[in-house]
């Protein structure tokens, strides 16, 4: 039963009302949205979608429109399926492309998730010396730039033979520091440490209880990492176009090779982009309520 019921109960019908007009005021459960809410999210929804529907229309035209008018007609044009066609018999290598794109992006992924997860758990409920100090470390690294990394990166993957091979991007992406410190995070108040003690009494070791206890209490944050890590090891173009080239590439890698020296052929360009998009709306739509949970799990208070 809920305060204005009860409300009712004691104090009457009118004092019920009151109290749930109250609620209602103070933001509760019960309140409405008004019309600027829906305006507003009208509008938020038209702007994310607007840049991903232009980029659709430039890829349902030809060269040769788009040369005449650069804006589009709003109603999309008939050489859509055309264009995805040549895209996908061009000579860039398309299928190993997005087969090596997958597997980046499923390893890191997966890995990324686990060994995020396992470093959270440690840093958030071990008691070792040095926890706090590796853990600001860790976050510190955060604050450098992807490209002061890139040669010194670059050096270590010729002396040990990578370059060309997807080991090259795969293992560098094996974790993520954003991927420890929300894990950490989220852990440190979401995890009581009665579940950890009880699940030492009942004879598991340390990882078991990890296992056990640490994984599925940090299911709704983890899906949410697995997802921005997969999209960002999807659209990833800087270090695989640096170390993979045009032999082996991923999937954006390759799609930046349908530009020409002397002619770029944006209706094609935009029909690998679309390409390229299709995997990524596909696994948000399958997946948003995972991320929509994560997000609000992973919005712990202090």
């Amino acid at each position: 039963m809920n305060a204005a019921a009860a409300i009712t109960q004691l104090a009457g019908p009118s004092a019920g009302r009151v109290a749930r007009r109250r609620r209602s005021e103070a933001g509760g459960t019960g309140r409405r949205p008004r019309a600027g809410t829906y305006v507003i999210l009208t509008l938020a929804i038209l702007i994310s979608i607007f840049p991903l529907y232009y980029t659709f229309l430039l890829a349902s035209s030809d060269a040769g429109e788009i040369a005449r008018n650069p804006i589009p007609s709003p109603i999309p044009g008939p050489n859509f399926f055309e264009n995805i066609s040549a895209v996908i018999h061009s000579d860039i290598n398309f299928w190993p492309a997005v087969i090596n794109s997958v597997l980046v992006a499923t390893i890191c992924s997966v890995s990324t998730v686990f060994f995020a997860t396992l470093a959270g758990f440690s840093f958030a409920k071990l008691r070792f010396r040095g926890r706090r100090g590796l853990l600001v470390f860790v976050i510190a690294t955060m604050a450098v730039p992807t490209q002061l990394g890139v040669v010194p990166l670059f050096i270590v993957m010729r002396q040990l033979g990578w370059v060309g091979d997807l080991k090259a991007v795969i293992i560098p992406g094996l974790v993520t520091a954003f991927g420890v410190f929300w894990m950490s995070q989220y852990l440190e108040e979401a995890l009581p440490y009665e579940l950890i003690e009880a699940a030492r009494v009942d004879g598991c070791s340390m990882f078991r209880t990890f296992l056990h206890v640490g994984m599925p209490a940090a299911r709704g944050p983890a899906a949410m990492l697995f997802l921005f890590t997969f999209v960002g090891s999807w659209v990833n173009f800087f270090w695989p176009f640096i170390i993979l080239g045009p032999d082996n590439p991923t999937l954006p890698v390759a799609l930046q090779l349908l530009q020409s020296s002397h002619f770029k052929d944006y209706s094609l360009i935009m029909s690998g982009v679309v390409i390229s998009v299709i995997p990524l709306l596909a696994i948000f739509v399958v997946a948003g309520r995972y991320l929509v949970s994560g997000i609000m799990q992973g919005a712990v208070k202090g």
